[in-house]
């Protein structure tokens, strides 16, 4: 439990380590700090290729240059169609360098969608990663009147391609190297250029109900926040931090890179989202930024492959996760840890719990950091009691990420800590609602000025939408989303996020959404892990033909029951859930069912799955 006994020594600090009022600034301040070290690393074909600082700018610079040599003015806006890549940032880096306003597009959106997000942002020039996503701009091109050039990342299977308004980066970055022969100083006049007031990025809204919303992100509020995170995140040059999520979400681009661009905490790109496994075991990151889905994916790994040992090692893994526990439990009772316990918990990570931290990859890091979601607190004590201390972070679009969050020895599980030093917190007296303020919130909504006001009020503060409760300490708790309150036709209030956090922490149980609003009773539509699932029905022999067909079989059917009792048992009669349905189809991030960061959106699911909805009451 190294990790939580010196956790006092990784509490960070606000000192300022990169000077520079804007994004652009800081970047090429701290090339100027850190030039020949590395910086970023991306795994492709199997091998890992490595850029130092002065390689980043190198491509920077001239990617920003051919924007210019293109015509692109200060304040126009470039979007980025793409996943999460080194070739991301340095477009990200390069907009904001020529003096652009930087918006991101999920991998994952349909061409409509796609149209949709250049249309309302103005979008004049656009990356896309490949011919995948090429195609997905030609076929809203036409519709697209201010969309003067594509450029495509990687060109591969597209050499015979002759389109005056498609350009491989290669060729961008051409131009961009005839530009600066002809003016040197251009990107350096434009970086000066750049206003703290002046709009940055734009950060599009998962979209749960009706068309997303363009969170409008000054330059002033995220160096701000960026700052201010090292409050809560202390990282520098030695750290390794794993970049996987989407870059377009503001978890990834505050978190990842513009926190490691302050910094200078190397960035490690995974090969792709199936390598995510695999990749944290080589990365072995020393921070570590993950939404749930993740960290629940890594503990039912942990869970199957423990059902397949022997008894021993089952007894083994048993005795050790309680000494793990009751360490926990000290000192995150602030009451020391006895030389006892400390033995014995040397002996329990000698004997299971180092290579269960290996299995998943954590075993370099200090601190885990889980947000974008709830979590199950019994999934973060179970975190805690494997000697790596799991501080759950919450904020919003709007408040430019994370807005709480604990400190590593002053954890709660089940709260989202106190409010960042950054920006204030507080409860609507009338509703529970979480409000905040600060010079980290958003700028407003692009081109909806009533939402805006809808949203922040007069004295400043963003209006959230979640409800909570604070202890005596100021640690904020979560108890819903204000829309998703459940009031049973018996006139019970029901959080739901409680009962479906229970459930996900289920090996089998991916994501889940209870129903009950004004009905006699609970209801919850479950999607399964198709991964463990299947296992199961291997193991037991049960026999099935494909995905629809393993949800509909007995044993599977007995098994989620199974589940959903040992959750029932925690909550009173009337909170319990009476029938559940499975979704026959296995979901994924293009599937309207989720949003981009894989959470069922909730009035989409009760609307589209009515009818099974209703035989469930029936």
């Amino acid at each position: 439990m190294t990790a939580l006994w010196h956790a006092k020594e990784i509490v960070a600090s606000n000192d300022i380590v990169v000077q520079g009022d804007t994004l652009p600034a800081i970047f090429w301040n701290a090339v100027k700090m850190r030039g020949p070290n590395v910086w970023l690393r991306q795994k492709h074909l199997g091998l890992w290729r490595s850029w130092t600082w002065n390689q980043t700018a190198d491509a920077v610079h001239e990617i920003a240059a051919g924007l210019v040599n293109l015509g692109f003015e200060r304040g126009e806006c470039a979007a980025i169609l793409s996943n999460t890549t080194v070739e991301w940032v340095w477009a990200d880096l390069a907009i904001l360098s020529a003096g652009g306003v930087s918006n991101g597009v999920y991998p994952t959106d349909a061409p409509n969608q796609l149209q949709y997000l250049c249309e309302d942002s103005a979008t004049k020039y656009l990356f896309v990663e490949n011919d995948e996503q090429l195609d997905k701009a030609l076929e809203v091109r036409n519709r697209l009147p201010g969309l003067r050039k594509i450029i495509v990342i990687d060109m591969e299977g597209l050499q015979k391609l002759q389109d005056p308004g498609v350009l491989s980066l290669d060729d961008l970055r051409a131009l961009g190297r005839d530009h600066l022969k002809q003016n040197p100083s251009a990107i350096e006049d434009r970086t000066r250029a750049v206003q703290p007031q002046d709009l940055a990025i734009l950060v599009y809204t998962s979209g749960t109900t009706g068309k997303s919303k363009g969170a409008m992100h000054l330059h002033r509020g995220l160096v701000y926040t960026v700052r201010g995170y090292g409050a809560l995140i202390q990282q520098d040059d030695t750290d390794e931090r794993m970049c996987f999520l989407p870059l377009c979400h503001i978890a990834e681009r505050m978190s990842g890179e513009y926190h490691g661009m302050y910094t200078g905490a190397k960035l490690n790109f995974v090969e792709n989202p199936e390598t995510i496994p695999e990749n944290v075991r080589e990365i072995a990151p020393t921070v570590f930024v993950a939404v749930p889905r993740v960290w629940e994916k890594f503990y039912s790994g942990v869970m199957i492959s423990l059902k397949e040992s022997g008894a021993i090692q089952q007894l083994a893994y048993a005795w050790s996760i309680g000494v793990g526990t009751r360490v926990a439990n000290l000192v995150m009772a602030q009451q020391p840890v006895g030389a006892w316990l400390k033995l014995q918990f040397h002996i329990a990570s000698l004997l299971t719990l180092n290579n269960v931290r290996k299995l998943i990859g954590i075993h370099r890091s200090r601190i885990l950091f889980t947000g974008a979601a709830p979590i199950s607190a019994d999934l973060v004590r179970w975190y805690l009691a494997l000697g790596v201390p799991m501080v759950e972070v919450w904020g919003m679009t709007e408040t430019c990420g994370g807005s709480s969050g604990a400190q590593p020895n002053l954890i709660k599980p089940g709260s989202i800590g106190p409010a960042n030093a950054f920006n204030e917190m507080k409860l609507d007296p009338a509703t529970g609602e979480i409000l905040v303020r600060g010079t980290n919130v958003f700028a407003g909504y692009l081109n909806l000025p009533e939402k805006t006001a809808e949203t922040i009020d007069a004295d400043g503060w963003l209006h959230t939408g979640d409800v909570g409760k604070v202890d005596s300490d100021g640690y904020y708790f979560i108890t819903d989303r204000m829309k998703d309150i459940i009031i049973t036709a018996g006139g019970k209030n029901v959080t739901p996020s409680e009962l479906e956090n229970d459930l996900k922490f289920s090996p089998y149980i991916t994501d889940a959404v209870v129903i009950g609003d004004k009905r006699p009773y609970l209801v919850v539509i479950i999607m399964i892990d198709q991964e463990n699932v299947e296992k199961f029905a291997q193991d037991a022999d049960v026999p099935f033909s494909n995905y629809a067909s393993l949800t509909r079989s007995a044993e599977v059917q007995a098994l989620i029951q199974g589940e959903i009792d040992r959750v029932n048992k925690k909550f009173a009669r009337v909170e319990q859930i009476k029938k559940f349905f499975l979704l026959e189809t296995q979901l994924t991030a293009e599937d309207e069912e989720l949003t981009p960061t894989m959470k069922l959106k909730r009035k989409l699911v009760e609307t589209k799955y009515a009818e099974q909805i209703d035989a469930m009451y029936r």
